[in-house]
């Protein structure tokens, strides 16, 4: 088993580095990876419905999709991420508690009594520290988890304060649990580095023939080509969202503008704009020139900006007539 702790907090790398190794190691891998503050969203979820669009702008917090399945997640530098990348023949049915099985080692010899609950979560109290996902790959599984150790509680919360009502389709949702962070229960006080150390070297222990590993030149190229290629693009982080109808009303110095749109992988396909606004012409105009955008704030901004929207929307900035996009 190779070993691997990254010395990145990019979660467009730190995630590519995840399917390079699936893809090109022949050798089980254990990967130990912090990001900075972002949002995780699952394979197969609408990114927009999980996110805080406003929150995520303001605080420029990265949005990026992940191989698996499941919920979205938030990521800060408090937050410890594990991933086990194994031949599936070693998995057996154990499903997620056998990849979970070394942490809950780690946090019982440190005198806490966490627990695997549920279909893939660990919990203390009651209150969940860690969320798990797990895709297929080839002959391979990747088993992936968060660990809540000292993050920032209050900006998980309002970064996946979503408005529901803003959203139609069949994506999977996340669901929210009470959370909680362990070093809130320990005992003693342990860094995050410390609890990191416990983590690798306990993994290790476990594998006789774990060697520690260091990517190489050659895989560093390797991996930022995918972050170029997938994982830092709208088209994989936003794009690849199922289809969806998105609603929203908005109060401007115009009047009322309620906006409706049709989306299919990250496009525009329709557009309704309702309201007691003014306007000089036709709002169909404005209609049939957003569909086909992609649902991505800069895209539309740029092309709005080459328009005279109040022809359209009398006494509506370019950025108010955005706040009713997302």
């Amino acid at each position: 088993m190779l070993c691997i702790r990254s010395n990145t907090l990019d979660p467009a790398f730190n995630l590519a580095t995840e399917e390079f190794l699936l893809d090109n190691k022949a050798d089980e891998c254990f990967y130990l990876y912090i990001n900075r503050p972002s949002i995780i969203v699952g394979r197969h979820q609408n990114s927009l419905a999980e996110i805080n669009v406003d929150y995520v702008k303001e605080n420029n917090i990265d949005v990026v999709r992940r191989l698996s399945g499941g919920g979205a997640v938030f990521h800060d530098p408090g937050n410890l991420n594990f991933s086990f990348i194994m031949h599936k023949e070693r998995n057996n049915t154990e499903g997620f508690k056998k990849y979970t099985r070394p942490i809950l080692d780690v946090l019982i010899s440190l005198g806490l009594d966490a627990k695997f609950e549920g279909r893939n979560d660990l919990t203390i109290n009651g209150k969940k520290f860690s969320g798990n996902a797990k895709c297929l790959y080839n002959d391979k599984i990747l088993q992936h988890g968060t660990l809540l150790f000292s993050s920032k509680l209050p900006d998980l919360s309002n970064a996946l304060k979503v408005n529901p009502l803003k959203f139609q389709d069949k994506a999977v949702k996340s669901v929210r649990s009470r959370v909680t962070n362990i070093s809130e229960h320990l005992k003693q006080p342990v860094t995050l580095a410390g609890f990191e150390n416990l983590i690798f070297d306990h993994v290790r222990s476990l594998y006789p023939d774990s060697e520690i590993y260091n990517l190489s030149d050659a895989d560093i190229a390797a991996i930022n080509k995918l972050v170029e290629e997938k994982y830092g693009t709208w088209d994989w982080n936003f794009g690849s969202s199922p289809q969806y109808n998105f609603r929203k009303g908005i109060k401007t110095n115009g009047g009322f503008i309620e906006i409706n749109l049709d989306v299919e992988k990250g496009m525009i396909k329709q557009t309704k704009i309702f309201g007691d606004f003014f306007n000089s012409r036709d709002i169909n105009e404005l209609e049939n020139f957003l569909s086909g955008m992609p649902h991505d704030p800069k895209h539309i901004k740029e092309k709005l900006n080459s328009i005279q929207l109040d022809n359209y929307l009398e006494n509506v900035s370019v950025e108010h007539f955005l706040e009713g996009l997302f």
